[in-house]
């Protein structure tokens, strides 16, 4: 039942991927307001990474187990971005027409790439029969919404079809249940060194996916300012952790 709830709470985080799916498809939302929206969520990542990942991964395992997480999280996620790019998703979060002539899989595999991280860390939340981290939750939610928002308006501009892209992210909300769910599965009776080490391993791969696709993403389109609502971003995570 507890791998059920996590599940469902990895669809719940990954909604939003359709809801930005859609604002990006047919909002015709401008491209300032699209970088906004994304150094805004993340600023929400950046913070819940501190405080919700690496602050529990420290508990649960320690310096080491937290410091070679971390490391492992970002090699890994490095080499297999750095895999699908070349295969032809480099592109694949830009929101201005870059993706023309794309590989399409590359882009469906890069997608699922990006979102494994945050649902297995909000499945690793639910083990030991501990509640959900819901500002975990919240904050891929948030953080969700730009990304498929910018990824489906550069799809769109690049000639890809509505069907096409819609798709694409329902497959990879699935994807995100899913890898919740299994998370928690595969890691039941963990000792704390594992599960400590699996949400550091997580925090690697979200910092690392930040650094490379959104944020070089939002600045490109927003200049200096993002730096300020990705200010905004953090200080919101922040605050709806420390009230929780």
């Amino acid at each position: 039942m507890n791998a059920l709830w996590a599940g469902f709470w990895g669809l719940v985080g990954g909604a939003s991927l359709l809801i930005g799916a859609l604002i990006g498809l047919y909002a015709e939302a401008s491209q300032r307001t699209i970088s906004f929206v994304m150094a805004l969520g993340s600023g929400v990542l950046i913070s819940s990474v501190a405080f919700e990942l690496m602050e529990e991964a420290y508990k649960q395992g320690g310096f080491d187990a937290a410091a070679v997480g971390l490391v492992a999280g970002s090699l890994v996620y490095f080499s297999a971005d750095w895999l699908v790019n070349w295969y032809g998703a480099r592109h694949r979060k830009r929101s201005q027409g870059q993706q023309q002539g794309s590989n399409g899989t590359a882009i469906a595999v890069g997608a699922l790439l990006d979102g494994i991280p945050e649902s297995v860390a909000i499945g690793v939340s639910l083990l030991r029969g501990g509640a959900v981290s819901w500002v975990m939750v919240a904050a891929v939610f948030l953080s969700n919404v730009p990304e498929s928002m910018s990824s489906a308006a550069g799809m769109k501009n690049a000639g890809r079809s509505p069907r096409y892209v819609l798709w694409l992210w329902t497959a990879v909300l699935v994807a995100s249940g899913l890898a919740a769910l299994l998370g928690n599965l595969m890691l039941r009776g963990a000792g704390g060194n594992t599960i400590g080490g699996i949400q550091a391993f997580a925090a690697g791969a979200i910092l690392t996916m930040l650094a490379s696709t959104m944020m070089p993403e939002a600045y490109e389109s927003g200049g200096a300012a993002v730096g300020l609502v990705t200010s905004a971003g953090f200080l919101l995570a922040f605050v709806l952790s420390h009230l929780h």
